[in-house]
């Protein structure tokens, strides 16, 4: 029987209830893995997103926040 991993990958989060929609974080996501919903809140794509934390650096509300999750293959 094949022995199952865990891996442990990095994603963006957005708190999106605090999010201005300023769109500054889909401008520097150089992966286009964030998107600015209907001039709402910014949403990541986290199949697109590699974790890179560009979109958390320049947010100027500070609400992204790079979690890890843990993925079994």
């Amino acid at each position: 029987m094949e022995e199952k991993k865990k891996i442990i990958r990095k994603k963006a989060k957005v708190l999106k209830d605090q999010c201005v929609a300023c769109g500054t974080c889909e401008a520097e996501c150089p992966i286009e893995a964030i998107k600015v919903v209907a001039g709402v809140f910014a949403e990541v794509d986290e199949g697109r997103c590699v974790g890179c934390s560009k979109c958390e650096k320049v947010c100027p509300a500070s609400i992204i926040e790079i979690i890890e999750k843990e993925v079994v293959k």
